[in-house]
Protein backbone atom coordinates (compact mmCIF):
# COMPACT_ATOMS: atom_id res chain seq x y z
CA UNK A 1 0.00 0.00 0.00
CA UNK A 2 1.37 3.48 -0.69
CA UNK A 3 1.95 5.79 1.75
CA UNK A 4 -0.46 9.01 1.90
CA UNK A 5 2.68 11.24 1.84
CA UNK A 6 3.43 9.61 -1.92
CA UNK A 7 -0.05 10.48 -3.37
CA UNK A 8 -1.79 13.80 -4.90
CA UNK A 9 -4.76 15.45 -3.59
CA UNK A 10 -7.24 14.07 -5.77
CA UNK A 11 -5.42 10.27 -5.16
CA UNK A 12 -6.27 11.10 -1.52
CA UNK A 13 -10.19 12.49 -2.27
CA UNK A 14 -9.94 15.69 -3.16
CA UNK A 15 -9.49 18.67 -0.16
CA UNK A 16 -12.08 17.75 1.70
CA UNK A 17 -11.00 13.96 2.48
CA UNK A 18 -9.73 13.14 5.96
CA UNK A 19 -6.77 11.44 4.53
CA UNK A 20 -5.88 14.96 2.27
CA UNK A 21 -6.69 17.38 5.57
CA UNK A 22 -4.35 14.95 7.60
CA UNK A 23 -1.47 14.87 5.28
CA UNK A 24 -2.05 18.73 5.54
CA UNK A 25 -1.69 18.88 9.16
CA UNK A 26 1.27 16.62 9.09
CA UNK A 27 3.10 18.87 6.70
CA UNK A 28 2.36 22.08 9.20
CA UNK A 29 3.79 19.71 11.80
CA UNK A 30 6.77 19.23 10.24
CA UNK A 31 7.82 22.70 9.65
CA UNK A 32 6.86 23.11 13.25
CA UNK A 33 9.73 20.70 14.58
CA UNK A 34 11.93 21.98 12.49
CA UNK A 35 11.53 25.62 13.61
CA UNK A 36 11.79 24.13 17.26
CA UNK A 37 15.49 22.77 16.48
CA UNK A 38 18.24 25.22 18.44
CA UNK A 39 15.23 27.51 20.10
CA UNK A 40 15.23 28.38 23.96
CA UNK A 41 13.23 30.98 25.68
CA UNK A 42 10.17 32.64 24.43
CA UNK A 43 11.03 31.81 21.14
CA UNK A 44 10.61 27.93 22.08
CA UNK A 45 7.82 28.20 23.92
CA UNK A 46 6.28 30.55 20.97
CA UNK A 47 6.53 27.09 18.69
CA UNK A 48 5.57 24.64 21.58
CA UNK A 49 2.22 26.56 22.06
CA UNK A 50 2.10 26.51 18.16
CA UNK A 51 2.42 22.74 18.15
CA UNK A 52 0.18 22.32 21.18
CA UNK A 53 -2.53 23.68 19.45
CA UNK A 54 -2.00 21.57 16.20
CA UNK A 55 -1.46 18.30 17.37
CA UNK A 56 -3.99 18.01 20.33
CA UNK A 57 -7.58 19.23 18.38
CA UNK A 58 -5.82 16.94 15.58
CA UNK A 59 -5.51 13.95 17.65
CA UNK A 60 -8.58 14.65 19.70
CA UNK A 61 -10.74 14.42 16.18
CA UNK A 62 -8.61 10.98 15.55
CA UNK A 63 -9.95 9.38 18.64
CA UNK A 64 -13.21 10.63 18.56
CA UNK A 65 -13.83 9.88 14.86
CA UNK A 66 -11.29 7.92 12.73
CA UNK A 67 -10.02 5.23 15.01
CA UNK A 68 -13.77 3.98 16.09
CA UNK A 69 -14.35 3.67 11.93
CA UNK A 70 -11.05 1.99 11.94
CA UNK A 71 -12.09 -0.83 14.56
CA UNK A 72 -15.37 -1.28 12.74
CA UNK A 73 -13.70 -0.89 9.43
CA UNK A 74 -10.46 -3.17 9.46
CA UNK A 75 -10.16 -6.92 11.11
CA UNK A 76 -6.82 -5.70 12.74
CA UNK A 77 -8.14 -2.03 13.37
CA UNK A 78 -8.30 -2.56 17.11
CA UNK A 79 -4.69 -3.54 17.16
CA UNK A 80 -3.28 -0.38 14.84
CA UNK A 81 -5.18 2.29 16.61
CA UNK A 82 -4.24 1.51 19.93
CA UNK A 83 -0.96 1.33 19.37
CA UNK A 84 -1.28 5.06 17.70
CA UNK A 85 -3.23 5.68 21.03
CA UNK A 86 -0.27 4.68 22.95
CA UNK A 87 2.27 7.05 21.15
CA UNK A 88 -1.31 9.89 21.49
CA UNK A 89 -0.74 9.40 25.21
CA UNK A 90 3.06 9.29 25.50
CA UNK A 91 3.21 12.68 24.38
CA UNK A 92 0.53 13.92 26.55
CA UNK A 93 2.69 12.72 29.51
CA UNK A 94 5.83 14.13 27.93
CA UNK A 95 3.74 17.74 27.60
CA UNK A 96 2.84 17.74 30.39
CA UNK A 97 6.57 16.87 32.28
CA UNK A 98 7.42 20.24 30.21
CA UNK A 99 5.12 22.09 31.65
CA UNK A 100 5.65 21.22 35.48
CA UNK A 101 10.04 21.83 34.73
CA UNK A 102 11.58 24.62 35.21
CA UNK A 103 12.75 26.21 31.73
CA UNK A 104 16.64 25.87 33.06
CA UNK A 105 15.56 22.17 33.94
CA UNK A 106 18.79 19.29 32.86
CA UNK A 107 15.68 16.96 31.60
CA UNK A 108 14.15 19.60 29.60
CA UNK A 109 16.34 19.08 26.26
CA UNK A 110 15.83 15.45 26.72
CA UNK A 111 11.70 15.29 27.11
CA UNK A 112 11.51 17.90 24.23
CA UNK A 113 14.01 15.23 22.23
CA UNK A 114 11.66 12.25 22.76
CA UNK A 115 8.37 14.32 21.86
CA UNK A 116 9.96 15.58 18.50
CA UNK A 117 10.12 11.58 18.15
CA UNK A 118 7.31 10.22 19.37
CA UNK A 119 5.73 13.31 17.28
CA UNK A 120 7.50 11.77 13.75
CA UNK A 121 6.63 8.01 14.77
CA UNK A 122 3.00 8.91 15.04
CA UNK A 123 2.98 10.89 11.09
CA UNK A 124 4.59 7.70 9.80
CA UNK A 125 2.51 5.09 11.46
CA UNK A 126 -0.35 7.12 10.46
CA UNK A 127 0.81 8.30 6.75
CA UNK A 128 2.32 4.53 6.31
CA UNK A 129 0.44 2.26 7.84
CA UNK A 130 -2.74 2.94 9.31
CA UNK A 131 -4.06 5.35 6.34
CA UNK A 132 -3.43 3.19 3.21
CA UNK A 133 -5.45 0.82 4.99
CA UNK A 134 -8.65 3.02 5.74
CA UNK A 135 -8.45 4.21 1.91
CA UNK A 136 -8.43 0.83 0.72
CA UNK A 137 -11.62 0.26 3.08
CA UNK A 138 -13.82 3.06 2.32
CA UNK A 139 -14.90 5.28 -1.00
CA UNK A 140 -14.34 8.68 -1.82
CA UNK A 141 -17.12 10.10 -0.75
CA UNK A 142 -16.98 8.16 2.81
CA UNK A 143 -13.78 9.78 2.93
CA UNK A 144 -14.57 13.44 2.42
CA UNK A 145 -17.67 12.56 4.98
CA UNK A 146 -15.04 11.98 7.58
CA UNK A 147 -12.69 14.93 6.58
CA UNK A 148 -15.81 17.21 7.16
CA UNK A 149 -16.47 15.27 10.47
CA UNK A 150 -12.81 15.31 11.47
CA UNK A 151 -12.69 18.98 11.00
CA UNK A 152 -15.88 20.10 13.25
CA UNK A 153 -14.61 18.20 16.29
CA UNK A 154 -10.66 19.28 15.60
CA UNK A 155 -12.10 23.25 15.50
CA UNK A 156 -13.69 22.46 19.08
CA UNK A 157 -11.31 20.02 20.73
CA UNK A 158 -9.03 20.73 23.48
CA UNK A 159 -5.59 21.67 22.88
CA UNK A 160 -3.28 20.76 25.43
CA UNK A 161 -1.84 17.95 27.19
CA UNK A 162 -4.24 15.47 29.14
CA UNK A 163 -3.14 12.29 29.97
CA UNK A 164 -5.67 11.30 32.30
CA UNK A 165 -8.32 11.69 29.81
CA UNK A 166 -9.34 8.35 27.91
CA UNK A 167 -7.83 8.14 24.35
CA UNK A 168 -11.33 6.41 23.39
CA UNK A 169 -15.32 7.72 23.50
CA UNK A 170 -16.90 8.16 25.39
CA UNK A 171 -14.35 9.57 27.77
CA UNK A 172 -12.61 11.79 25.64
CA UNK A 173 -15.97 13.05 24.33
CA UNK A 174 -17.54 13.96 27.61
CA UNK A 175 -14.12 15.97 28.38
CA UNK A 176 -14.10 17.74 25.50
CA UNK A 177 -16.52 20.46 25.83
CA UNK A 178 -15.30 21.74 29.84
CA UNK A 179 -11.35 21.11 28.78
CA UNK A 180 -11.43 23.03 25.03
CA UNK A 181 -12.56 26.29 26.55
CA UNK A 182 -10.42 26.06 29.24
CA UNK A 183 -7.36 24.69 27.17
CA UNK A 184 -8.02 28.01 24.40
CA UNK A 185 -8.93 30.93 27.54
CA UNK A 186 -5.43 29.43 28.68
CA UNK A 187 -3.66 29.56 25.20
CA UNK A 188 -4.75 33.13 24.63
CA UNK A 189 -3.09 33.94 28.21
CA UNK A 190 -0.22 31.90 27.80
CA UNK A 191 0.36 33.63 24.68
CA UNK A 192 -0.43 36.97 25.92
CA UNK A 193 2.64 36.31 28.28
CA UNK A 194 4.79 35.36 25.99
CA UNK A 195 4.33 38.41 23.76
CA UNK A 196 2.97 41.22 25.73
CA UNK A 197 4.27 43.97 28.31
CA UNK A 198 6.32 41.96 30.80
CA UNK A 199 4.40 44.14 33.66
CA UNK A 200 1.22 42.06 32.60
CA UNK A 201 3.86 38.60 32.62
CA UNK A 202 2.82 37.90 36.76
CA UNK A 203 -1.12 38.27 36.84
CA UNK A 204 -0.89 35.95 33.52
CA UNK A 205 1.22 33.24 34.58
CA UNK A 206 -1.31 33.22 38.12
CA UNK A 207 -4.18 33.15 35.30
CA UNK A 208 -2.87 30.50 33.60
CA UNK A 209 -1.53 28.41 36.55
CA UNK A 210 -5.29 28.64 37.70
CA UNK A 211 -6.42 27.69 34.43
CA UNK A 212 -4.45 24.89 34.97
CA UNK A 213 -5.45 23.31 38.27
CA UNK A 214 -9.01 23.55 36.55
CA UNK A 215 -8.57 21.76 33.86
CA UNK A 216 -6.79 19.36 36.16
CA UNK A 217 -9.43 19.12 38.61
CA UNK A 218 -12.16 18.40 35.40
CA UNK A 219 -9.78 16.08 33.76
CA UNK A 220 -9.58 13.81 37.06
CA UNK A 221 -13.67 13.51 37.14
CA UNK A 222 -14.10 9.75 36.97
CA UNK A 223 -16.29 10.03 33.59
CA UNK A 224 -13.62 11.34 31.65
CA UNK A 225 -11.85 7.91 31.90
CA UNK A 226 -14.66 5.85 30.36
CA UNK A 227 -14.24 3.95 27.88
CA UNK A 228 -10.04 4.10 28.37
CA UNK A 229 -7.86 0.74 27.46
CA UNK A 230 -5.36 0.16 30.40
CA UNK A 231 -2.30 0.29 28.12
CA UNK A 232 -2.95 3.91 27.88
CA UNK A 233 -3.84 4.80 31.39
CA UNK A 234 -2.09 7.85 33.03
CA UNK A 235 1.02 6.48 35.33
CA UNK A 236 -0.54 8.91 38.18
CA UNK A 237 -4.16 10.10 38.91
Amino acid sequence: MRSIADQSVGELGGHLSVLARQKGDHIKLNRLLEDLEGTSGTRQELVLLRICRLVFPHAFAEESVLWPVMRRALPEGNELTLEVEREHQEVNELVTALEELEEQSPRRSSILDRLVIVLREDVRDEEDVLFPRLQASLTGKQLRGLGVAWELVRRTAPTRAHPVVARRPPGNLIAAIPLSLIDRARDLVDFAALTGPARAVPALHTLSRGLTRGAHRVERLPLMRRGEHHSTRAATV
